[in-house]
């Protein structure tokens, strides 16, 4: 009879995995709590959850929330605390810019369980912020001031809608 090993090579839950899975869930329950569908993307490909929109009547709505998802135990900020830093791929940039519906970045803080979100089409919607997109890879400051909530996924939907209208397709 063959001998088996005792312990055979397993895979490993890593402390990032977790990290990934806290955020997906935290930035979900925002989504859930507002009536709407938060779908994690199984293939990552720069975006990792997609929100879904519904009406007052339960309708889903045009268009998609994409979300990129950043989470951290040592949460970088500036000096004055004001900004939390994110360093990102220029071409993940590129294209979020190219994206017909929002795409919000979004930096969860593991230790204190809240998560900052910055709009990348309204952050780089002026050439001065978008002339920055200098070398491989680019800093971005998310105002602290913009900690996710109902209110901020709120704000989504109606930034998602906005897109819809000049094309005349119901929201």
């Amino acid at each position: 009879m063959a001998k088996y090993p005792l312990h055979p090579p397993r895979k490993r839950r890593t402390r990032e995995h977790l990290l990934a899975d806290l955020s997906a869930n935290h930035v979900a329950r925002f989504a859930l709590q507002c009536g709407f569908a938060a779908e994690e993307l199984r293939q990552d490909y720069g975006l990792d959850l997609a929100v879904f929109t519904f009406d007052d009547q339960g309708y889903l709505e045009s268009g998609v929330i994409w979300m990129q998802l950043k989470a951290t135990d040592q949460l970088k900020t500036t000096r004055d605390s004001g900004a939390v830093l994110v360093r990102l791929d220029r071409r993940d940039i590129l294209a979020w810019i190219a994206e017909r519906y929002p795409v919000i970045l979004v930096v969860y803080d593991a230790k204190q369980d809240c998560a900052y979100w910055l709009s990348i089409h309204s952050y780089f919607g002026n050439e001065q912020a978008f002339n920055r997109l200098r070398g491989k890879t680019v800093t971005i400051p998310i105002p602290t001031a913009n900690r996710m909530s109902e209110i901020a996924m709120r704000d989504f939907a109606r930034e998602k809608a906005a897109l819809l209208v000049p094309r005349g397709e119901p929201t």
